[in-house]
């Protein structure tokens, strides 16, 4: 027979559930990033019960946040995947980024609660259907775009980049790109980002990244956190252009 608990252990126990998170690992599945390989995921659900201090500890030691779950690779006899963020203080524009930033002049940005709408689905469907269609997220509804948006528990944010109509400042102009971002206590971390396709002169993938690195700037913070870079992978070497930057390691972050 179980001893009974006492309400004081009780207590105790439910307070060390909320400062310890329990932890799950998914079924091996195919590696979207490197062939041949199998990924798992070591993850947590993020709850509003949780001290907002352990779930922006989370954010800050390599998981990343999809909805109200923090997760990270979990792969046997694989580490490929590897945190980055970029010191924005010390972070200098080259001339290629600089004809970046001058191409997308006639853009605005503007910060906005995370709500989804039918014109942000209409450029995410478009641009996944342009780079991603065979993804993970190529059937993904209107529903699933806006559960990724809106369902959060943190400091999550979008920024809408329109382009200027001729007549001057107004933000009414046609929508050119999307970033969901969420605030962190030393950086901003990008969550996602989608874009025009139909545009590659302006590189906006590049300039949104570009954007947020003289956002954080502004916000006094020093870190923003591009998620995984992948050794190997295409798909993520576009991430190593964005120097200096630091690297999470067995021994924390280090400068790569």
């Amino acid at each position: 027979m179980e001893p009974k608990r006492s309400p004081r252990n009780a207590s105790r126990m439910t307070e060390q559930q909320k400062n310890f998170p329990e932890f799950y690992v998914t079924a091996p599945q195919p590696c979207p990033y490197l062939p041949g390989r199998l990924e798992r995921k070591l993850f947590t659900h993020l709850t509003h019960d949780k001290p907002p201090a352990l779930i922006d500890h989370l954010l800050k030691g390599g998981f990343r946040r999809s909805q109200n779950v923090a997760y990270m690779p979990y792969c046997e006899g694989c580490q490929s995947c590897i945190s980055v963020r970029v010191p924005v203080n010390e972070f200098k524009f080259s001339r290629s980024f600089r004809r970046v930033m001058d191409a997308n002049r006639d853009l605005a940005v503007r910060r906005i609660p995370p709500r989804p709408t039918a014109e942000q689905y209409a450029l995410f469907r478009s641009y996944i259907d342009a780079r991603h269609s065979d993804g993970g997220m190529a059937d993904m509804t209107v529903l699933d775009y806006a559960m990724m948006v809106e369902d959060t528990i943190v400091d999550t944010f979008l920024s809408e980049y329109r382009v200027r109509p001729e007549s001057g400042e107004s933000l009414s102009g046609p929508l050119a790109a999307v970033a969901l971002c969420d605030r962190l206590s030393d950086g901003i971390s990008m969550v996602y980002s989608f874009y025009d396709t139909s545009v590659p002169r302006r590189s906006l993938g590049t300039y949104m990244i570009l954007e947020h690195i003289e956002y954080t700037r502004q916000l006094g913070l020093p870190y923003l956190y591009l998620g995984y870079w992948i050794e190997g992978s295409r798909k993520m070497s576009y991430k190593t252009r964005f120097q200096p930057q630091e690297r999470l390691t067995s021994n924390g972050w280090v400068r790569a």
